[in-house]
C-alpha cells in the first residue's frame, strides 16, 4: 500500500518533496497500528521492497518514532 501512495507522488520531480509528502500522508491517514507495522517492516528489512521516496518516508517515520520513544 505504501508503494501505491508513492506511485501517486511519482510525478513530483524533487524526490525529497515526494518523500515528505508520503511521510505526511502516512502520518496523517494511516491507523497507528498500520504505521507501527510499516516501521517494524522497515526496521527488520531496511525497507527492501519499498520504492525510492517511500523508503525515505518510512525511514523518517522510523527515526521520528525512535526519537519520541527516547524522550
Amino acid at each position: 500500500m505504501a508503494n501505491d501512495i508513492g506511485a501517486f507522488f511519482a510525478s513530483e520531480k524533487d524526490q525529497s518533496v515526494a518523500a515528505e509528502s508520503i511521510r505526511q500522508h502516512i502520518h496523517r491517514y494511516w491507523d497507528p497500528r498500520m504505521r507501527s507495522r510499516i516501521i517494524g517492516y522497515y526496521n527488520e528489512t531496511s525497507g527492501k521492497d519499498l520504492e525510492g521516496p517511500v523508503r525515505t518516508a518510512v525511514q523518517r517515520l522510523a527515526e521520528e518514532t525512535a526519537a519520541k520513544a527516547k524522550a
